[in-house]
């Protein structure tokens, strides 16, 4: 399935938020990845997840999309690349 994850964390949390996602995914935009994921890979990174984040401050959002096909985007504006680690 194609996976867009969405997440809203305390700053304390975001750098190991996006390492452990990164491990699954691909970083588009600040606070957004995407990427095929298996049953199995979603649900480990749920995991992951939710040893990190305080789940009554915190939200992650998950967009599961169920094909086999990487879904058609468009971007309005410059592709970002070039993200750093916020420190």
């Amino acid at each position: 399935m194609y996976v867009i994850m969405v997440y809203d964390v305390n700053v304390k949390r975001v750098n190991k938020v996006l390492k452990i996602s990164r491990k699954y995914m691909n970083w588009t935009i600040r606070s957004v990845l995407e990427g095929f994921l298996t049953k199995e890979s979603y649900e480990s990174l749920k995991r992951e997840l939710l040893k990190v984040i305080d789940e009554k401050e915190d939200s992650v959002y998950f967009y599961l999309i169920d094909t086999s096909r990487q879904p058609h985007k468009i971007v309005l504006g410059e592709v970002r690349t070039d993200f750093k680690f916020i420190r």
